[in-house]
């Protein structure tokens, strides 16, 4: 195997990981002059990962790659629609304490223990009122999450 090198282009290996089955080497290949080979694999590379594990995310758990409607701009209302609910769904993941459990779950997991939750609502002329069952595992997290959602006051 022969490797091309150049002096346009910089070589590093991030640090190694090993597991059970054997060790994980990589390499990134790059031809940025600024900045150490850590900050490059830490804020470029690393970064570039997360954004398609977002959009693996907006098309695996929200459906937002099922575009069967027979009209364009029907397909095109379906997609804004799921980039909607994949907006709220990441700012109420954005919003849960770091210490629940929920912090790390997927959006699947949020939809189904957050938003599919009965609950009774009472309006009245300066607030809205949301009584959650008492046996309602996550009402904590829904309250937390609520509170760090509020507008400040003006």
């Amino acid at each position: 195997m022969a490797w091309f090198c150049s002096a346009q282009w910089t070589t590093f290996t991030p640090p190694l990981t090993a597991s059970t089955m054997g060790m994980d080497i990589r390499y990134v290949v790059t031809s940025l002059t600024e900045g150490s080979a850590e900050h490059i694999y830490d804020t470029l590379y690393c970064a570039r990962g997360q954004a398609e594990n977002l959009i693996k995310l907006h098309k695996t758990q929200l459906a937002s790659d099922r575009t069967s409607c027979r009209s364009p701009n029907a397909n095109q209302m379906r997609l804004i629609l799921h980039t909607a609910a994949y907006w709220l769904l990441w700012r109420i993941q954005q919003e849960i304490p770091k210490a629940a459990s929920l912090a790390t779950a997927e959006f699947a997991t949020l939809r189904l223990r957050l938003l599919k939750v009965a609950a009774r609502v009472i309006e009245s002329a300066t607030r809205i009122r949301v009584a959650f069952a008492s046996a309602c595992p996550d009402a904590s997290v829904l309250k937390a999450i609520a509170t760090n959602l509020r507008p400040a006051p003006t």
